[in-house]
């Protein structure tokens, strides 16, 4: 049985399927191993367990990111971060259910200092867009996937990585159905919706905060909060809210798997997971493309589709 069921024992319920009877798919696109369990995971593990087919599209290796587990601050793990990375993805991937894809770029690392340094030669981020995207088209005509996520044009946060993730996300959005794009790289693919994924946003981390002040116990997002500014536009965004706290539990096993990235004595697992489940128990979402008919706000990214759901008038929903 899958791990992100967490009805031990119980029966599956039958696959979720489209319109025409075939298995729902979803594609994630990350920059990074430990993205896929820090974005939406929960939403991710909910619809493994329902028989969708999810696969993770993994950007780069990792190779230049910090050791963020004072545990694993090692000059053993430091030589071999790029491996050990890769180690640890196929933990999440086990743990999450989903089958996962490299696609083969080169980390960029997150540049510090003023002014920031240059990125590395021949790293993701500098690489020209539409050579960046081949790739991703190919996996996009490939899997066939019904839905796909990726950040907004923010990069979720201002990681040259998570940035050039975006941007190649969307280009490969709009060729994979193509015919004239990209030969040579799979017979074209129109997948039906694309989504922003948002999952650390002032709204949640404030929730989670009263949340523990009201149980008593020190939050560790109050200084986090005073310097973060509310933005009311930010929540205007959120078109799609999915319900997945009963499987919280598995998106922290899967980030505790990249144990190079995730300090299990740090901010997050400080709240208690039932306290996260009651306080905030959705992972959001922004729904920016789609080519289905359905009616905001959502609370299942395959809405339109799932459930008989056909293709209507196609619409383009910009951010």
């Amino acid at each position: 049985m899958p791990r992100s069921d967490p009805s031990s024992g119980a029966p599956r319920p039958a696959l979720r399927v489209d319109s025409r009877g075939e298995r729902l798919r979803l594609l994630h696109v990350h920059a990074h191993p430990d993205d896929e369990s820090s974005k939406g995971a929960a939403t991710t593990a909910k619809y493994v367990a329902q028989g969708v087919q999810v696969l993770v599209a993994t950007c780069t290796g990792g190779e230049r990111g910090s050791i963020l587990n004072p545990a694993m601050d090692r000059p053993d793990v430091a030589a071999n971060i790029g491996a050990i990375r890769k180690a640890e993805m196929d933990r999440a991937r086990d743990i999450l259910g989903v089958e996962q894809t490299w696609l083969g770029f080169v980390d960029s690392g997150l540049p510090e200092g003023d002014p920031l340094p240059p990125l590395p030669d021949g790293c993701f981020a500098l690489l020209d867009v539409a050579e960046a995207a081949a790739p991703l088209v190919e996996v996009i005509r490939r899997f066939r996937p019904h839905v796909v996520t990726t950040y907004d044009e923010n990069g979720g946060y201002p990681h040259p990585d998570h940035i050039m993730c975006h941007k190649i996300s969307m280009a490969a959005y709009e060729a994979a159905g193509d015919p004239d794009a990209y030969p040579g790289r799979g017979e074209p693919w129109r997948p039906l919706k694309l989504y922003y994924q948002f999952t650390f946003h002032r709204d949640r981390i404030a929730a989670l905060d009263e949340a523990m002040v009201h149980h008593g116990m020190e939050s560790p997002f109050a200084d986090r909060l005073k310097d973060w500014a509310e933005d009311p536009d930010h929540a205007k965004r959120l078109t799609t809210r999915v319900p997945c706290a009963d499987y919280f539990g598995v998106r922290d096993e899967a980030l505790l798997a990249h144990a190079t990235q995730v300090d299990p004595e740090g901010a997050w697992f400080a709240v208690p997971l039932a306290v996260h489940q009651k306080a905030w128990p959705t992972e959001e979402f922004e729904l920016v493309r789609s080519a289905v008919e359905t009616t905001l706000p959502e609370d299942d990214l395959f809405a339109g589709i799932a459930h008989g759901g056909a293709a209507g008038a196609a619409s383009s929903l910009s951010a």
